[in-house]
């Protein structure tokens, strides 16, 4: 892919080392691109890690979690997200183990990943650990990925419900990680309804965004003090870049006993769009029934025109002399017309892009995770 200075979305993050004093060990990366030369369709992909460790490990898993992550997808060609995605989480997994088997003082370090890839307007997501990703679209709030912990586990399976898990003294241990010595795991599930199947939630993956959607990437330092519908009141009250600083200071008040880390991704409403999004691009099938449409209008304007030039002539008669009679002269009719027309050159062949997933948005109703 081609890098791009901007973003087809409205990008806005923060991140704090919140109230513990320990080191931030959060890390996130935004990052730009279109597919290709002949290919212009935007590509913004953004990832927030929260690392484990402590004694500065955990910063180091994190920092290796995005650039290994966020060099893999601006490396690849996009025509398979998923892949890619599992591909380079697995890498960033591996290099991780390897660094802290490397140095003592990193040994047992790991990190956390949310990841948002938005091609164009379709959305594909990846995560591993407690780091969340939100949708907000049509005045509701709804968590998309799913908690790698014991209490989502335990919640799953009904052994506690979602009013005892608040507080619970097991929930920050976490089921997956990037550092682990086996291959990890990638969720690809993207719940958009609490009663989809897990086969339904991964098919979501290529959902198509509407205008006005906002995407929230955090970690776990902002939702464990801060309520989903809080998160959401906020935001529409305040706007992004206010309202991300209001979250972290809410968060701060109640403890900030973590770090806090948060990237919001909006799509632009519909007016504030490029003119071309708007009215859409010409298909190809589009740009061939143009053409045939201006070819068939020409023959008829011919026709039509040749026609009116024979019924405007004026008639000519021929009066015959006394010495000879004059052959009888027919008007013969005219050639046939040919139109020459040139193609246009074939545009350059194209990958066609995942199919768009025809899920309807879900009812304006709120679910806590």
């Amino acid at each position: 892919m081609i890098p791009k200075e901007r973003a087809h979305l409205n990008v806005t993050a923060i991140t704090h080392e919140g109230m513990s004093g320990k080191n931030n060990e959060d890390r996130y990366g935004v990052s730009a691109h279109t597919l290709s030369e002949p290919e212009s369709t935007p590509s913004l992909f953004a990832i927030v890690a929260d690392g484990i460790g402590g004694h500065q490990a955990g910063e180091i898993a994190a920092e290796i979690a995005v650039e290994t992550i966020s060099h893999a997808v601006a490396a690849s060609d996009a025509s398979d997200p998923l892949a890619v995605l599992n591909e380079a989480i697995g890498q960033a997994n591996l290099a991780i183990h390897q660094q802290s088997k490397s140095d003592l003082a990193q040994r047992g370090m790991g990190s956390t990943c949310v990841c948002v890839w938005a091609i164009g307007d379709q959305l594909y997501t990846a995560s591993v650990g407690d780091s969340r990703i939100y949708l907000v679209r049509q005045g509701a709030i709804r968590q998309i990925s799913t908690d790698h912990t014991w209490v989502q586990e335990a919640i799953q399976y009904g052994i506690i419900t979602p009013d005892q898990a608040r507080g619970h003294p097991q929930s920050h241990i976490i089921r997956r990680y990037l550092g682990s010595e086996k291959p990890v795991e990638v969720d690809f599930r993207l719940r958009l309804d609490p009663e989809e199947t897990d086969e339904q939630v991964v098919a979501n993956q290529g959902m198509t965004l509407l205008p006005d959607d906002l995407l929230i990437l955090c970690s776990d330092g902002l939702s464990d003090l801060v309520e989903d519908e809080e998160i959401q009141t906020i935001l529409e009250e305040t706007g992004l870049e206010a309202g991300l600083q209001r979250l972290v200071d809410l968060a701060n008040q109640r403890g900030g006993h973590d770090n806090i880390t948060i990237v919001a991704l909006q799509v632009p409403h519909e007016k504030d769009q490029p003119e071309e999004k708007r009215k859409g691009t010409p298909s190809k099938m589009g740009w061939f029934w143009g053409l045939l449409v201006a070819i068939l209008a020409l023959i008829i304007v011919v026709a039509v025109g040749f026609f009116a030039w024979g019924d405007t002539r004026p008639d000519v008669t021929q009066t015959p002399t006394p010495q000879a009679t004059a052959p009888m002269i027919t008007e013969t009719s005219l050639p046939p017309t040919e139109i020459f027309t040139e193609s246009p050159a074939a545009p350059p062949p194209t990958k066609e892009p995942p199919p768009k997933s025809t899920y309807t948005p879900w009812p304006t109703s709120t679910e806590t995770p």
